[in-house]
């Protein structure tokens, strides 16, 4: 290991921001040897900042999340805990660009000293959560923050990663009739351990508390999530403008926290998150493989062009890649085929 990424380790164990900051941007390179620095800054760190709780938070465009984000997060720190702030923004599909306005969005959080926002780029990846967010939340954890709050880009049925990855997942969301319900997929009803009605004041309080009795009976006829206990998943009203509910939310939060940390859930879960990062990590490092290896890239593309002409199945082509990638058989080659 070099002596930078030891000094950028220990910096970081110090809770120094802006070495984490530099660690981020590290472990988000795509350049090589950011890749194998990287690699071994991860190990010097492992272990590090199991007792930090990670939250995911969806919800769609418009609910407020970066107003509930900038409250809860002022709520947290004016109890002295350190709150990391994940916030993950869509790219462009054909540039890549982000515009990365999340920090700007939440200005007092973003001048908390206790507090760490870090926008984020998709990068077009499925789930609105970048390739390096489950990296990302090592690295925030073995800083010692307390808590870490990933936000998604919205609410959809991929959007359900960041419950991989997180110790409890909450869907955000406005007032609005019983139609909404349709706006939002049952597979995201699924995991919200907690769902909040925002904007729950003024003329739309009403409305706010019709739309958590529509969730609450929704949510009813679901089957209840392994390792929840009883009581949840619930449905708060509150108001992020105001900053009501929060304490509340907070408290459900940590309600649910200690429950699974005193019935061995946690350490599950975590173990679980683990090995899907595991799996991922391989098919994303044989893709890249693929893609700079000469001559495996030369195979991918005769193989995809006899996939075009349909001389060839997509499967069979996709096996006789991985014969000649990694040696053995290739049975289902055939020109005739």
């Amino acid at each position: 290991m070099k002596d930078a990424t030891r000094s950028l380790a220990q910096a970081i164990k110090a809770g120094n921001r802006r070495a984490l900051a530099k660690a981020v941007t590290l472990v988000e390179s795509t350049r090589a040897a950011d890749r194998i620095e990287a690699t071994a800054l991860r190990a010097a760190l492992a272990g590090r900042g199991d007792a930090a709780l990670r939250i995911g938070l969806t919800g769609t465009p418009g609910v407020g999340k970066s107003t509930f984000i900038e409250a809860f997060g002022r709520h947290l720190t004016g109890q002295g805990k350190r709150v990391a702030v994940l916030a993950v923004d869509p790219s462009s599909a054909r540039t890549g660009g982000s515009i990365l306005g999340d920090k700007t969005r939440m200005p007092e959080l973003s001048r908390d000293p206790n507090a760490f926002i870090r926008p984020t780029p998709s990068r077009s990846t499925l789930g609105g959560v970048a390739d390096q967010t489950r990296a990302v939340i090592d690295l925030c954890a073995a800083a010692g923050f307390d808590v870490i709050l990933v936000e998604t880009v919205g609410v959809g049925q991929s959007e359900t990663m960041v419950a991989g990855m997180t110790d409890i997942f909450a869907l955000l969301i406005a007032p609005a009739g019983g139609d909404e319900l349709q706006g939002v997929k049952r597979g995201i009803m699924e995991l919200a351990e907690i769902v909040l009605v925002n904007k729950a004041d003024g003329d739309l309080a009403a409305q706010a508390t019709r739309t958590a009795a529509d969730y609450a009976g929704a949510l009813r006829l679901m089957r209840r999530m392994p390792g929840t206990p009883d009581g949840f998943p619930k449905v708060k009203t509150i108001s992020a403008t105001e900053g009501q509910g929060l304490a509340e939310v907070w408290q459900d939060m940590r309600m649910l926290a200690a429950w699974r940390d005193d019935n061995g859930i946690t350490q599950t879960r975590r173990a679980a998150q683990r090995l899907s990062a595991f799996h991922e990590a391989v098919e994303r490092q044989i893709m890249a493989h693929f893609a700079t290896d000469a001559a495996l890239k030369s195979a991918t593309e005769r193989a995809a062009s006899r996939v075009e002409t349909g001389a060839i199945s997509p499967e069979n082509a996709a096996a006789d890649l991985l014969a000649t990638a990694f040696g053995g058989p290739n049975p289902n080659l055939s020109d005739d085929e």
